[in-house]
């Protein structure tokens, strides 16, 4: 449920259009909450519409990565970029578009 919310977020969409758009339907994210498991058509459609794989929407862990991995992070660090996106969500077009120039001037300053 969270890997929903969290890749709904990073996607600019609610949960509930998100399951309405994708075609699971609205009460998918209900279901789950009264204890239901969804299929897996539906969770492989919520997953194909916000552009992630099942299994990262489902939360699974990729027996590929090691916990040594560069592109591993650390719980402090995800919850610093979850803070991040939130804050970015609360902002404006026009206020976007500033930060985009400043990180892009920041990265090009390297």
């Amino acid at each position: 449920m969270q890997n929903v919310k969290h890749f709904c977020k990073l996607k600019g969409v609610k949960p509930t259009p998100a399951c309405k758009e994708s075609g699971v339907g609205t009460s998918f994210l209900t279901d789950i909450k009264k204890g239901q498991t969804p299929s897996v058509s539906k969770v492989q459609m919520l997953a194909s519409y916000l552009g992630v794989t099942t299994s990262q929407l489902l939360g699974e862990a990729d027996p590929q990565e090691s916990k040594n991995s560069p592109d591993s992070i650390s719980a402090a660090e995800a919850a610093l970029n979850e803070e991040l996106i939130t804050r970015l969500c609360q902002l404006t077009p026009d206020e976007l578009a500033r930060v985009d120039a400043f990180v892009q001037g920041i990265l090009t300053a390297r």
